[in-house]
């Protein structure tokens, strides 16, 4: 069993909570490779399909880098090859998570909330890369995930001044889906996981890796151009016939992710 998180699977959806909330579910290098093996079981599982990512108790999300102890151990003791919580250098992942941000995301917890697809905040949330206000910098990919999710200026206003911003600007800043009362943050990324569950699978994770890959190409007609493995594997799918299959019968498609 998990030491520094707890994992729930339901049907083809799997629910992470970071589990250290004495420390405001701030992670060192443990715990880390804790959840690197975590979602290591959930992109291998073809029977799991999406993933939610929060924190325990009612404060923080995640508050980031466990500074006490890497003053204890070291600089030497570095976090999962996966990135912070296993995610944030997870580059292959086709599968859609979804953060359900429940209080302080700090650091690393921000950078792991800006790894996931959709974010879904409390309206006491907040978020921040403070990371130059102690002498380091934001480098499990805040640094490149925030400007490309908002904007240059916009990300630079955070990036340069460590502030801290509330969910409702995060919302306008754009990095936020949506903002909810605390005690609705995870069953309302739950109700965008049965949303996202309706769709075929295969045509989510072709989409997903798509618009990301898309990202990194000089044109559209480059980025629509461009071979997709997540395309090719749902025009040869089982699922890529249900879909008009079912729409001509009036009856919702049986999706098998194959």
């Amino acid at each position: 069993m998990p030491e520094y998180c707890r994992v729930e699977r339901d049907g083809p959806l799997f629910v992470v909570t970071i589990d250290r909330p004495e420390l405001m579910n701030a992670l060192h290098p443990p715990a880390s490779y804790e959840l690197e093996k975590v979602f290591d079981e959930f992109c291998a599982d073809p029977d799991l399909w999406l993933a939610i990512i929060t924190g325990a108790g009612d404060r923080a999300f995640c508050a980031g880098n466990d500074l006490k102890y890497q003053a204890e151990v070291g600089v030497g003791s570095g976090h999962a090859p996966t990135g912070f919580a296993g995610l944030t250098a997870r580059f292959d992942n086709p599968k859609p998570v979804i953060a359900a941000v429940n209080g302080v995301a700090m650091g690393g917890g921000f950078e792991i909330a800006l790894a996931c697809d959709i974010i879904v905040a409390a309206d006491s949330a907040v978020f921040a890369l403070p990371e130059p206000r102690v002498g380091l910098a934001a480098l499990a990919g805040g640094i490149h995930r925030l400007p490309r999710q908002i904007g240059l200026k916009q990300a630079m206003g955070m990036l340069l001044t460590g502030r801290r911003v509330s969910a409702e600007e995060g919302r306008a800043l754009g990095f936020v889906n949506e903002v909810v009362p605390a005690s609705d943050t995870l069953p309302a990324a739950r109700r965008w996981a049965e949303q996202i569950l309706e769709c075929a699978p295969l045509s989510v994770r072709a989409s997903k890796e798509a618009a990301m890959r898309g990202l990194d190409k000089s044109s559209i007609e480059e980025a629509m151009t461009t071979r997709y493995e997540g395309l090719a594997a749902m025009l040869k799918s089982e699922d890529f016939l249900e879909g008009p299959r079912s729409f001509a019968e009036k009856r919702k498609p049986n999706w098998k992710g194959r």
